[in-house]
C-alpha cells in the first residue's frame, strides 16, 4: 500500500513540476519534428539483398523484417534503397529461385517465390503517405498484415490539418470547377477505351486540368492533363495564413507539379526514399540513376576495417590537409561526396553476391572488397556470432550519421 501511494505522489509531482515551467512540455506526443535545412543536391543510398526475406520463415516474420528496414531508412533520411538479387534466395528453407521462371505471379504472395519483390513491395508501401495507400496499393496477399507495420511518419506524411509548401498527391477522375463557374470533367481512361467521342471533349475548349487528392477534404487542380491514379509531387502556392489550410485546399489556387526531388533540392526537405530493384550487385552500380554514379561506395562485412577508424582518418585529413597518408583510397573518406552508397550483405554476406555476379567476374573482380571504395566493419567486437542484415542497417546508418550530417552542413 505504501509503495502504491508513493508511486502516485511521484506521478503528481512530475505533472506539477512540468506545469510550473514557462513552456509546458507535452511528453505524450512526439516533438522531434523534421526541420528542413539547406537545399541538398547530395544523396544517401542503401543497397541490400532480398535474401533477408527468404531467411525469414513465416509471413509475419518477413513483414517484421521489412518494417525494421523501412524504419531505419526513414529515421536516417535515406534517399534511395536498392534491393538486389544475391543469388541466395533458394538456399533458405522455403525459398525458391524463380528468377527466370514465368511461374512467379506478382499478384500472389511473393514472400517465398520472389523475396526481392516482397521486400520492394513492403518498403514502397511504408514510404507511401497513408492517405494515398488505399488508392495506389490495392488489396494484396503481401499486405495482409500491413496493419502491424510500424509507422515511418516521414515529413511528406502530412496530416489533413498540416500545411507544407510541397505535398504528395494522386490524380483522380472528376469534375474540375473553374473560376467562371463552368465545370470540366477530367479524362477517364475506361470511358475512352469504350469509344468516347473525342469531338465532345475538344468542343469544351483547349483547357486541360486534373484533380489531385492531397489528403485534404477538397481537391487541388493542376493545369496539366495526367491519367488518374498517378502519384505526383506538388508545390503549393503560399499560405494565406499561418496554417495555410484554407488557401492550400482551395481548388481555384492552382498547384504546380514538380520533380519528386524538388523538395530536397529546392528547400532541403527529406522527402522519403525511392525503391529500386536490381538483378545483381553489379547492376546496383551500372543502373545508378544519378549522373556520374556513386562517388563513394561502402561495403559492409565483419572482415572489413572498423568504420570508426576510417571516419576518424577523414576528420584528421580534413583538419590537416598537408598530412601524408599511408594507404590508398580506402584509408579515408572524401568530405565532399555527392552520392553515397552503403551496401549491406544478406545472411551469406556480400561475398556470396560477388561470387555469382557474371559482370563482376568478367571485369576480373575476385574479392568483394575490390568492388567498393571502402570495406568496413560497422560493429567490431560483436558479442553475437552474427549480426542480422536488418540490425546491420541500423548500426551502419547510425555510425555514418555524423559523417552524413557534416556533408549536409557543408
Amino acid at each position: 500500500m505504501t509503495s502504491t501511494t508513493t508511486s502516485k505522489k511521484r506521478k503528481r509531482d512530475v505533472v506539477v513540476h512540468q506545469g510550473n515551467r514557462d513552456t509546458e512540455i507535452e511528453t505524450s506526443k512526439p516533438t522531434a519534428v523534421f526541420t528542413p535545412g539547406k537545399p541538398r543536391q547530395h544523396t544517401l543510398s542503401v543497397a541490400l539483398p532480398g535474401s533477408v526475406i527468404a531467411n525469414a520463415l513465416t509471413h509475419e516474420h518477413k513483414t517484421a523484417v521489412a518494417g525494421q528496414i523501412g524504419r531505419a531508412l526513414a529515421v536516417f533520411c535515406v534517399d534511395e534503397v536498392i534491393i538486389f538479387d544475391d543469388g541466395q534466395n533458394h538456399k533458405f528453407k522455403g525459398g525458391q529461385d524463380y528468377r527466370n521462371d514465368e511461374r512467379v505471379n506478382e499478384n500472389e504472395h511473393t514472400g517465398w517465390s520472389d523475396p526481392d519483390h516482397f521486400l520492394c513491395h513492403l518498403l514502397s508501401y511504408l514510404e507511401m503517405p497513408p492517405y494515398l495507400r488505399k488508392t495506389l496499393f490495392p488489396v494484396h496477399p503481401n499486405l495482409r498484415t500491413a496493419g502491424t507495420l510500424p509507422s515511418t511518419d516521414m515529413p511528406h506524411h502530412l496530416r489533413t490539418n498540416e500545411w507544407c509548401q510541397y505535398r504528395e498527391g494522386v490524380t483522380i477522375a472528376g469534375v474540375v470547377s473553374h473560376p467562371n463557374g463552368a465545370d470540366e470533367e477530367t479524362p477517364n481512361p475506361k470511358r475512352a477505351r469504350k469509344g468516347m467521342d473525342s469531338k465532345s471533349t475538344s468542343s469544351q475548349g483547349p483547357s486541360e486540368s486534373t484533380l489531385v487528392d492531397i489528403g485534404s477534404p477538397q481537391k487541388l487542380t493542376i493545369p496539366v492533363s495526367i491519367p488518374p491514379k498517378t502519384r505526383i509531387t506538388l508545390k503549393l502556392p503560399p499560405a494565406a495564413d499561418s496554417s495555410g489550410t484554407a488557401k492550400a485546399q482551395n481548388p481555384r489556387h492552382m498547384a504546380e507539379p514538380v520533380h519528386p526531388s524538388a523538395p530536397r533540392e529546392e528547400a532541403g526537405y527529406y522527402w522519403g526514399y525511392n525503391v529500386r530493384r536490381s538483378a545483381s550487385l553489379s547492376a546496383v552500380f551500372t543502373e545508378c540513376p544519378f549522373d556520374g554514379g556513386y562517388d563513394l561506395s561502402i561495403g559492409t562485412s565483419e572482415r572489413g576495417r572498423p568504420l570508426s577508424q576510417l571516419l576518424q582518418n577523414s576528420q584528421t585529413s580534413s583538419a590537416q590537409q598537408g598530412g601524408s597518408s599511408q594507404g590508398g583510397p580506402s584509408e579515408k573518406f572524401p568530405t565532399r561526396w555527392k552520392h553515397l552508397l552503403a551496401v549491406f550483405g544478406g545472411p551469406s554476406g556480400i561475398e556470396a553476391a560477388v561470387s555469382v555476379d557474371s559482370e563482376l567476374a568478367a571485369a576480373g573482380v575476385k574479392e568483394a572488397k575490390d568492388v567498393f571504395d571502402a570495406w568496413v566493419n560497422v560493429c567490431p567486437g560483436q558479442g553475437s556470432r552474427t549480426i542480422r542484415t536488418e540490425e546491420a542497417v541500423w548500426i551502419g546508418l547510425m555510425s555514418l550519421r555524423d559523417f552524413v550530417r557534416q556533408r549536409d552542413d557543408a
